[in-house]
């Protein structure tokens, strides 16, 4: 029987994936009101779930995939919904938008290549990515203007933890989940 305390954790998980296709359905329409929203409760799931999993000591391997999934729909829906919003915003920043998607489709890919499955790695970069890409998008449906600021911050954290999983794809031979990051893999040879 499956623990009451995975479930729940599951559970906030999954609000992520069950979102993703109205988020999508809300940019076809055009109702940003409610977009912004929901965007917020993904990014508020993403934030909680792994940390009540490792609080009630029901984290798993298949939580730790969920939540990578989960992760990656948020932020393509994110993308998307910035895309449609805030068209002018998307079109001035494409150089950097675009080298950041190539980098996260080109680290999905050769994850699939060599693994089979996406990574999920959460490392601390991509943990400090997270809060940083969540708070600029939920901020820029909600303000006026764009805080240029804190998505050049954004920006330049998530290339730096692109890169990071790139390399650790490339170096771990074997899929790993919760890797803190390249320096500890580097550091400890046992990977």
């Amino acid at each position: 029987m499956l623990n009451r305390r995975f479930l729940i954790v599951n559970g906030i998980t999954c609000i992520r994936l069950i979102a993703f296709p109205v988020l999508l359905l809300l940019i076809y329409r055009g109702n940003m009101a409610i977009f912004k929203w929901l965007l917020g409760v993904s990014f508020f799931t993403d934030a909680i779930d792994g940390m009540l999993a490792r609080k009630l000591k029901v984290a798993s391997v298949f939580g730790t995939q969920l939540d990578s999934i989960g992760d990656d729909l948020t932020i393509v829906a994110g993308v998307l919904g910035v895309w449609y919003f805030k068209k002018d915003f998307f079109i001035e920043q494409l150089p950097l938008i675009g080298l950041m998607l190539l980098l996260f489709f080109f680290q999905i890919g050769l994850s699939f290549m060599k693994y089979g499955r996406i990574t999920s790695f959460h490392t601390v970069l991509a943990k400090i990515a997270a809060v940083l890409q969540g708070s600029f998008m939920i901020l820029l449906f909600f303000t006026a203007s764009p805080l240029y600021g804190l998505f050049y911050l954004a920006s330049a954290v998530t290339t730096l933890e692109l890169f990071e999983e790139i390399f650790l794809v490339l170096f771990l031979k074997k899929w790993q989940a919760n890797i803190k990051g390249l320096y500890w893999v580097l550091r400890n040879r046992s990977y």
